[in-house]
């Protein structure tokens, strides 16, 4: 084991996997930082959608000859929307319409993908994630989202709660909800498109979900339950990471299962109740 340590602690000396482990980190806290509203406005089949349509996004940016970095970005932002336009306009029930989203978009964007016979050798990637692949621009664009979140949160957080645990107060105090609840869903899909290359289509909705509800868990008040929730989602890739170092595994699952761990163990502590303060 000692060896074994000692090949890990090498192998973070290496400059892509500092970007990995600076990547895992950011793309964490912010998944963290969004997921403790996810789960309690009912989002979380909604960023599970999101992420198996940014598999439809990636295949129309490389069948028009793009890089899918740049195309996945705007496009999750653009899907988000018109869902969002879908769920408020429609009479369907939200899992329904969610579930017509997360099945046609996973089938049209493997049904694309087939016209690049070049590409299929990394369809394993899209849909699992390989955070070793994470460049420097990558963490630019981590890190300005985590600040924009941060700054997004921290400046409308009486809002944010009013809008998570009790709507018709926060429209009776005046909160825009509508804008308000845009805004978040901007965030949530930038937050998706960014995550995709790291965890994969498959494990978004996991990566984003399991540290909000393991926190949920763990918290007395909300403020508290934001932070935890931030704080597991970087804990998690970490750990996940150096597990994955350690035995040779996957990244994107291995950090997805050790969210899971964190989650089975949190729920042997007695579920306390979220107050606002």
């Amino acid at each position: 084991m000692p060896t074994e340590l000692t090949r890990v602690i090498e192998l973070f000396q290496l400059p892509f996997m500092q970007r990995a482990l600076m990547g895992g980190v950011l793309t964490g806290l912010t998944g963290g930082l969004l997921g403790s509203f996810t789960i309690l406005r009912q989002l979380s089949f909604f960023s599970d959608a999101l992420g198996h349509s940014a598999l439809l996004g990636i295949s129309i940016g490389l069948l028009l000859g793009f890089d899918p970095s740049w195309v996945l970005l705007p496009f999750a932002v653009l899907f988000a929307l018109i869902v969002t336009y879908f769920l408020e306009r429609t009479q369907l029930w939200t899992d329904a319409l969610l579930n017509i989203v997360y099945s046609s978009s996973l089938a049209w964007g493997i049904i694309l993908l087939s016209f690049r016979d070049e590409y299929q050798g990394g369809i394993t990637n899209l849909l699992f994630g390989d955070i070793l692949a994470v460049q420097r621009v990558d963490l630019v664009f981590s890190a300005l989202l985590l600040l924009g979140c941060v700054v997004f949160i921290g400046s409308t957080l009486r809002s944010q709660i009013l809008l998570t645990l009790h709507e018709p107060m926060a429209i009776a105090s005046g909160v825009s909800v509508s804008a308000q609840r845009t805004a978040f869903i901007v965030l949530l899909s930038l937050v998706v498109g960014i995550s995709i290359k790291a965890i994969g289509v498959l494990l978004i909705g996991a990566f984003v979900v399991i540290p909000a509800c393991a926190a949920r868990l763990l918290s007395r008040k909300f403020t508290h339950y934001i932070l935890i929730s931030a704080g597991l989602g970087a804990l998690s890739a970490v750990v996940g990471m150096t597990v994955s170092a350690l035995f040779d595994l996957p990244s994107g699952p291995s950090i997805v299962a050790v969210q899971l761990t964190i989650f089975l163990l949190a729920i042997l502590i007695p579920r306390p109740r979220i107050g606002a303060a």
